[in-house]
């Protein structure tokens, strides 16, 4: 890699964590309920101003007041991390008013996924890594022991490198790669195309060869993911990848082509011709069991049938 990111620092007992609400309105004791186990965990935590709203329409709050919050967040130097309390839509509305200068100046740990897939594309133009991780509505419904929220705090607590080691599937394609870890929902990223916070774009601009991309999505039907697939490989992104994996899509419908997703996805692979190494059921997205995952980490992919391993280091 031609380019290192930025590891955010460790978090240390005491430290604080900022939770934010930067796209669709979420519900009041999920954002207690997190704040209440976080404590637990030893941290101080600061639910920032518009985290509640007041709404605006479906989102948490205004434009203005997200960014105001965001912005916040990043610059105070007590906050060492920063919690998305939900997804939902309207991350993409803040990227044209925060600088990614702003991130790389103060580089912390921005913890989510769904739409804040948007908010990881800003961490990684500007060089510096982020969880795709579990957000409050995890934190607050399901054990503070199960094991997605385990591996969240020991990499919080500074636990880089980690190693997931997961099942394997019959349509794995058995390989090994190495690259920048990059991706997200599906669907976030397929609207950031041909943009500066394209992940594709940033692997591009930096010089780096083949990543590894990880998607996921909700509620988007299999038609809809093969078409947002055939783009990339039209615009010539799948074939600079090194590796993929594929974590969960829920919510959706057979169709008359497809049984489940992962079936179209390795039809559509084997017509293209794409022989790199992929790696289907990996724990994470719209589920309980959502791993996390550090974008703009060093990866190592290794795919079996049986099994298959993914460790993220320091770039």
């Amino acid at each position: 890699m031609n380019h290192s990111y930025i590891t955010p620092a460790a978090l240390k007992p005491g430290d604080t964590i900022a939770i934010v609400s930067p796209a669709t309105i979420v519900r009041e004791e999920y954002i207690d309920d997190a704040e209440r186990m976080l404590r637990q965990e030893g941290f101080e935590v600061r639910v920032m101003p518009h985290a509640k709203g007041p709404a605006s329409g479906s989102y948490a709050a205004g434009d203005k007041e997200r960014v105001a919050d965001l912005s916040a967040a990043w610059t105070d130097p007590d906050v060492k991390a920063i919690l998305c309390a939900r997804g939902g839509y309207g991350c993409n509305h803040l990227l044209m008013h925060l600088d990614p200068q702003l991130v790389k100046d103060n580089p912390k740990w921005l913890i989510g996924f769904s739409d804040v897939s948007a908010l990881h594309a800003l961490s990684a133009r500007a060089g510096v890594m982020s969880l795709h991780a579990p957000m409050a509505k995890h934190l607050a419904m399901l054990p503070a022991d199960h094991y997605c929220t385990l591996r969240l705090l020991e990499i919080l607590r500074g636990g880089l490198p980690v190693t997931y080691r997961f099942g394997g599937h019959p349509l794995n394609i058995e390989g090994e790669a190495s690259g920048r870890l990059i991706g997200g929902n599906l669907a976030v990223i397929n609207g950031l195309a041909s943009t500066p916070y394209d992940p594709f774009v940033i692997a591009e601009d930096n010089g780096e060869g083949h990543p590894i991309l990880f998607i996921e999505d909700i509620a988007e039907q299999i038609y809809a993911v093969e078409r947002m697939l055939i783009r990339l490989h039209l615009s010539g992104q799948l074939d600079r990848l090194g590796g993929i994996i594929v974590g969960a899509f829920t919510e959706y419908r057979p169709d008359r082509n497809f049984q489940d997703m992962e079936s179209m996805i390795s039809s559509l692979l084997e017509r293209i011709g794409l022989r790199i190494p992929v790696a289907f059921g990996f724990p994470a997205g719209h589920a309980d069991d959502n791993l996390p995952l550090v974008l703009g980490s060093h990866a190592t992919l290794r795919v079996g049938r049986d099994s298959a391993t993914l460790t993220m280091a320091r770039s």
